[in-house]
């Protein structure tokens, strides 16, 4: 196979080379100063076209944005929504006057694009895709920095969806409550005996689960399953760390004592004992919890 070496020319840096690689024609070798144990990792993109089921690797798919074929979407019907890959990639999407709204990265292509057409339809109307073929985390961040790097070097500007504090596209995170804390301090002389505040937390809160760690951070594998459910549930609720010794001292054997229960976490509604993670998986699984919160 015949090698053409470009040692001498001026090198682009290696993010914005593009790679064709046909069968059985001749390569192009780009030589640079080598560096030892230096591994420069590629993303390879496939840019997608609804005609073309097999279009040319692109390495990096710097450059690509502007040579991938747009795909028309209906914001009314699902239309050539169904022509989008499921698969993961970067990919941008276009309004009705040919401008580009936002330039996202997902797992799964066409659900993404359906969510946008369903939440901000007149800002839909085409989508460009760019199909990752092996889409490991920093696969699709190279993939999704190189389509952004290209359209700000021809406008200057990053696209209205993707500017700093635009909640359009993206879904916000809703910020978690903290957890709660029983005493001012370890160190500090309580007024009133523990076992009062468990009792007074209890009846003036509707949900209250006692876990091992935070509900961000779950230390157990049952409290993970029981923060899980109540945030499927979608129910308010106050969680308590007993592992924290430096603002709940003494709570874990306080509470055993309290609710007659010897392990955590424990689930209290309205005032009472529910019980721990395997009786609220089972009233999960029934469908029974509910009616429960609703009391």
């Amino acid at each position: 196979m015949a090698t053409t070496n470009f040692s001498s020319m001026q090198l682009l840096p290696f993010h914005r080379l593009i790679s064709y690689f046909p069968q059985n024609t001749p390569s192009l070798s780009f030589n640079s100063h080598p560096k030892p144990y230096l591994n420069l990792r590629s993303t390879s993109l496939k840019p997608y076209n609804a005609e073309n089921p097999r279009p040319p690797v692109v390495v990096m798919a710097v450059n690509n944005l502007g040579e991938t074929d747009p795909v028309a979407v209906s914001p009314v019907n699902e239309g050539a929504a169904g022509e989008l890959p499921s698969g993961a990639g970067v990919y941008a999407v276009y309004d009705k006057d040919n401008e580009l709204q936002f330039i996202g990265l997902s797992r799964n292509i066409a659900a993404s694009v359906s969510v946008h057409r369903k939440s901000v339809p007149e800002l839909c109307g085409s989508v460009k895709v760019g199909v990752v073929n092996e889409p490991d985390r920093e696969a699709l961040t190279q993939a999704w920095k190189s389509w952004m790097e290209e359209h700000i070097k021809v406008t200057g500007k990053v696209p209205p969806g993707n500017e700093s504090g635009n909640a359009t596209w993206v879904r916000q995170q809703p910020k978690k409550k903290p957890d709660l804390r029983l005493t001012p301090g370890r160190h500090m002389q309580l007024t009133v005996p523990l076992e009062d505040l468990i009792d007074k937390l209890v009846k003036e809160n509707k949900v209250v689960t006692f876990i091992k760690g935070s509900r961000n951070a779950p230390l157990c594998g049952f409290s993970q399953k029981v923060i899980a459910i109540l945030e499927n549930e979608g129910v308010d609720y106050e969680s308590v760390d007993v592992l924290n010794e430096d603002y709940n001292y003494g709570l874990r054997e306080t509470l055993k004592k309290y609710s007659n229960w010897p392990t955590f976490p424990q689930i209290f509604v309205n005032g009472e004992l529910v019980g721990g993670c395997d009786i609220l998986i089972s009233m999960h699984e029934k469908g029974e919890l509910a009616s429960l919160f609703k009391r």
